[in-house]
């Protein structure tokens, strides 16, 4: 089993999760955050079992991740 750091965003009508560092574009969606992992998992395997277990590798590894905000002028 390999952990691998995701982003789950809430919108309006669905939620989108994709994961961080990962070559190439994995991007997934549901109605659900649980459903929008999920969705992911699924993609993440396709991913790994067509470009090989390399495709996972985060150069340089992702140690952690952080949500904030930032005020601009608008």
């Amino acid at each position: 089993m390999r952990q691998i750091k995701i982003i789950v965003e809430k919108h309006p009508d669905t939620y989108v999760a994709y994961p961080l560092g990962i070559k190439g574009v994995v991007v997934a969606e549901g109605d659900t955050y649980e459903g929008a992992v999920a969705d992911l998992k699924s993609a993440l395997q396709f991913h790994l079992d067509t470009f090989g277990a390399n495709s996972l590798d985060v150069d340089p590894p992702i140690i952690e991740a952080f949500v904030a905000e930032a005020g601009v002028p608008v």
